[in-house]
Order: structure tokens, then sequence, then C-alpha cells
């Protein structure tokens, strides 16, 4: 998995669909509910007449993660939900996911930085979930 500076990386050879519910399902393993679902492809087609690849953005949220942080700083709503893509690049579909270690940049709240290590956490069990399930079978 590679992680960049603002977030994780994984691509998979999952059919678009597949991916989403892949994505869903390992998000929902560790406890991530989608708040927010951005048609990125349909919006841009509607209000620009363009066309992009299939791509779109879910607001994941894991409740108990969000309280921790919110009881520590409100503010951290501006960084909530936590976005994770899912993108058609033709042969193969990347997921990208917010990496909340990265909120480091933009506040300086270091009792935030334990909840955004269990988050990340989260995200990557989730994404290595998604990795092991779509990695072709070895005999």
């Amino acid at each position: 998995m590679d992680e960049g500076r603002l977030g994780f990386h994984i691509e998979t050879p999952l059919e678009f669909d597949q991916a989403e519910t892949a994505v869903r399902e390992a998000l929902a393993t560790e406890g991530f509910g989608i708040l927010t679902e951005v048609d990125v492809q349909a919006t841009l087609n509607q209000k620009l007449g363009v066309e992009i690849e299939r791509y779109k953005i879910l607001g994941a949220c894991n409740p108990r993660y969000a309280y921790q942080a919110l009881e520590i700083w409100r503010g951290f709503g501006l960084l909530m939900p936590c976005s994770v893509v899912v993108q058609d690049l033709g042969d193969h579909r990347v997921v990208l996911a917010f990496d909340p270690l990265s909120m480091s940049e933009v506040t300086s709240t270091p009792e935030l930085v334990p909840v955004a290590e269990a988050v990340h956490a989260a995200l990557e069990r989730a994404l290595q979930q998604i990795e092991r399930t779509s990695a072709p079978a070895v005999s």
C-alpha cells in the first residue's frame, strides 16, 4: 500500500462497482458509515457537460472516533468526514483515502494525535482488506 502525504493509495483489478462495494464493506468492518456520497462523473456531466472517468467520493465517518475528536476540538468538524475516493482508470481502479495523520499540518492540537493514529490504523486495515480480497488467488 502506497501512502502519499495526504492519504493512502491502493490499486485493484476489481470492476468499479465491485471496488466501491468492497470499500463500503471494508469501512463498515472498521466501524465507518458513509455520510456523504458524490458521484463526480455524473455531477460534472450534468453541471458542465464534460465527461470524465467514473469517480466517486465517499464521506466516511466512524462515530466513536468523531465524537472523541469533537470532544477535544469542536473545530474538528472542518476535517470530517474522511474522504475515500474510488476512481476508474480503465484497466484497474484506484482507491484513495484521506490519512488523518496529515491533519497535523492544519491543526496544532496534539491531543488529537491518538485519535488520528487510531483512525489511520482503521483505514489502513480497511484498505488492506480490499487488497486481500482483490488479489488473484494463488494455487
